[in-house]
Formats: structure tokens, C-alpha cells, sequence
């Protein structure tokens, strides 16, 4: 275990190659939680529309990326693609990680969806929208403060999934603090500085999270 004077210059000496990996997760791990919400209500949609291929189908998007490990989508996308054409490391986890994400934020939308009340739609198809229109502009805003929370929690999920992306040698937190320990036979100290990075993006995501709740609580009141 290094002693604190060595953990604390090391992270002093090493802030500005960590700062870069670490504005690289968040540019991944933004970008595939974009992605991932995309799909996600997709998926969502499918699964409500009670036509039942669609529903099948979202039932085995769902089963499919629960049922694999993600370092496998991972790879899959990245050497499988390329080999059809050049896919580069960012996107290849970009693209899994949505991918992963959709699933499981599919689920969290649906429920939300369902958890409005019913009488919602008839309300506004008694004004005269249309059930598209209704879903756009009454359920699915209802939907998103209920399933906020649950996505704040699969938003960092998704953050700590990045690290995955360091089998493919994208230079992101973990692999950044891998190639460091091995390159100065000091693992550990590397190890609990990248902890540290990763912790700090946590209370970061969480506090946005926290204070968009409690911004849609306050506007609902």
C-alpha cells in the first residue's frame, strides 16, 4: 500500500494526463447515454404499441444485451464491424454502450410510460390530438420525472461501464491508469488515483441528477 505523500504526488504529477482520460469518459459516456436514451424509447414504444411483433422484437432486444456480457458487445462491435469497414475505438464503445444502456433504460421508460394514468391519453384525445401528439406532449414528459431516477442510476452505471472500453485501448480513466502502474511497477498507487477520479465524476453526475429532480418537483408543484 503506497503511503499518502507518494499517493499525493503522484496525483499531482500525473493530474494532467488523468484530467484528459477523464474528459474523454464523460465525452463517451455522454455520448452513449444520448444514444442509449434514443434507443431506449424506441424500444420502450415498441414494447407498449400491443402489436406483437413489436413487442417481440423488444423482448429480444431486452434479452439479447441482458443476457451478454457487455465487454463481449464490445468487442463484437469493434472487431466484428471493422471487419466490414474501419470503426474506431470511440465509437465501437460509444455504440456498445448505448447499445447495453437502451435495454435497460427501454424498461425504466416502459414502466414509466405504463405508471401514467390512462385517463392522460383520453384527456387529451378529447381535445382533439392525436395519440402521437398526446405521447409527445402529455405522457412522455409525465413519464421522464417519474423515470428520472432510475436513469440517473443507469447514467452511472453507464460512467463506470467505460472503463470496459480499455480492452479495445481506448485511453480513457482505467486503461490510462493500467498503462501507468505497469509502466512504473506501481499498480496500486495508479489504481486508487484513477478511484479517486472516478468518484469524483460520480458525485458529479449525481448532484446534476439531484438538482434536475428537484428542479422538476419544484415545477410540478
Amino acid at each position: 500500500m503506497p503511503s499518502f505523500s507518494h499517493f499525493f504526488q503522484t496525483l499531482m504529477e500525473t493530474k494532467g494526463v488523468f484530467i484528459k482520460a477523464m474528459l474523454l469518459t464523460l465525452e463517451l459516456t455522454a455520448v452513449s447515454i444520448l444514444i442509449g436514451i434514443v434507443i431506449g424509447l424506441f424500444f420502450a414504444l415498441l414494447k407498449i404499441s400491443k402489436i406483437k411483433v413489436l413487442e417481440l422484437i423488444s423482448d429480444a432486444y431486452v434479452y439479447l444485451v441482458r443476457g451478454t456480457p457487455l465487454i463481449v458487445q464490445i468487442f463484437i462491435l469493434y472487431f466484428g464491424i471493422s471487419g466490414i469497414f474501419l470503426l474506431p475505438d470511440f465509437w465501437a464503445a460509444s455504440l456498445a454502450l448505448a447499445f447495453h444502456n437502451g435495454a435497460y433504460i427501454s424498461e425504466i421508460l416502459r414502466g414509466a410510460i405504463q405508471a401514467v394514468d390512462n385517463g392522460q391519453m383520453e384527456a387529451g384525445r378529447s381535445l382533439g390530438m392525436t395519440k402521437t401528439l398526446t405521447l409527445r406532449r402529455i405522457i412522455l414528459p409525465q413519464a421522464f420525472r417519474r423515470a428520472l431516477p432510475p436513469l440517473g442510476n443507469q447514467f452511472i452505471i453507464s460512467l463506470k461501464d467505460s472503463s470496459l472500453a480499455a480492452f479495445i485501448s481506448m485511453n480513457e480513466l482505467f486503461n490510462v491508469a493500467t498503462t501507468l502502474g505497469s509502466n512504473n511497477f506501481d499498480e496500486m498507487t495508479y489504481l486508487l488515483i484513477v478511484a479517486v477520479y472516478y468518484l469524483l465524476l460520480v458525485a458529479l453526475l449525481t448532484f446534476i441528477v439531484n438538482r434536475f429532480e428537484q428542479k422538476l418537483a419544484v415545477s410540478d408543484r
